[in-house]
């Protein structure tokens, strides 16, 4: 018989752990290459390993070529400084999103009718773990976006951030549907409108805080602004960069 798993053991959390490499990887490839629901792929068996781990591999990566594209930006004009405040921020931004957004959501679905009645295993609708499971893998994709975004040329990388956000936010909407649409109509196109604002508000981040085109972190007095400066100065003091 499996014994019973409480919140304050650590048995409870090690369930979620549990999985293999294969199983992470097919996982991630769902969330790129869409196959089937999500949630039939995950058949009841959520994980956090591989949502953490994404999500880990994404704000070091963001901080690594957001420091090239700042650096690429400087023109070589000085000595340039490493910026650690965009490992913070990515930190921040990643984490924060992956960990909070995915609770409000439920929470929602639960305050409607639409989420399962426990914390672990869903009963009907979708989960908590199951929702920081499909938030955790929608990540995958910023993690090539972020390889490939370091160009100084502003249109390839609006071009890059906008497909990644094309693409998970379609995988969100996608196989968040099922479960959202069991609620009133109203409330349901709210909470769409909702999880696509959030996940634009996410990929706009990103674009502004890491891979803004031109020199915004190392400018002297006598710089002309850049072009992407306004945006960039509003999300950095949204985010307290």
């Amino acid at each position: 018989l499996q014994s019973k798993r409480y919140l304050w053991t650590l048995s409870f959390y090690a369930q979620f752990f549990d999985v293999d490499t294969s199983a992470v990887l097919n996982r991630c490839l769902s969330a790129l290459v869409p196959r089937r629901p999500f949630l039939d792929i995950l058949d009841g068996n959520p994980d956090l390993y591989g949502p953490f781990w994404i999500a880990t591999t994404v704000v070091f990566i963001l901080f690594l070529t957001g420091t090239i594209s700042q650096y690429l930006a400087s023109h070589h004009d000085k000595t340039f400084v490493y910026n650690f405040k965009l490992l913070s921020g990515a930190a921040g931004l990643v984490y924060g999103y992956t960990a909070f957004v995915p609770v409000a959501l439920w929470a929602a679905l639960k305050w409607f009718g639409s989420s399962g009645a426990t914390l672990g295993e869903r009963d009907s609708g979708i989960s908590l773990i199951e929702c920081w499971a499909l938030y955790g893998y929608a990540n995958v994709i910023w993690i090539p976006v972020a390889l490939i975004s370091w160009s100084p040329v502003a249109v390839l990388n609006y071009v890059f951030v906008a497909l990644g956000f094309a693409v998970s936010a379609g995988f969100l909407t996608r196989n968040l549907w099922p479960v959202v649409s069991v609620t009133e109509a109203k409330v349901s196109k709210v909470l769409v409108i909702a999880v696509v604002g959030l996940h634009a508000g996410l990929a706009i981040a990103i674009k502004f805080l890491f891979f803004a085109a031109g020199p915004a972190a190392t400018k002297t007095k006598g710089d002309a602004p850049p072009a992407d400066g306004a945006g960039e100065s509003v999300v950095r003091a949204l985010m307290g960069m």
